[in-house]
């Protein structure tokens, strides 16, 4: 069960990217992947696809409880209900649901 979804924009609480947000790219085994976040260095060597090669900066997988999810411009907590015979999220600051 997770409450962080491809395309949910986030904002991440802890760590040395604190306060910096973004578009989630992918989420697995409870890491997501954050657009611009948790940069890292990697020394790719030339192949067919990179013909240079050198040295590329990517983003890295941070913990999902680092992140909250971005609502109206605030972050809040993201729970879940029956909206009839379906469950969805919902933002907890306003109870509003999420798409």
């Amino acid at each position: 069960m997770n409450k962080i979804k491809t395309g949910d924009t986030v904002v991440v609480i802890a760590g040395k990217d604190k306060g910096k947000d973004g578009k989630v790219l992918a989420v697995k085994n409870g890491k997501v992947l954050v657009e611009g976040v948790g940069m890292v260095t990697k020394h790719t060597k030339p192949s067919a696809t990179n013909q240079q090669g050198g040295i590329v900066n990517k983003e890295s997988f941070i913990d999902a409880s680092n992140v909250m999810y971005l609502h109206n411009g605030k972050a809040t907590r993201v729970g879940f209900r029956m909206d009839g015979d379906k469950k969805v999220r919902f933002a907890k600051s306003t109870g509003e649901v999420i798409k």
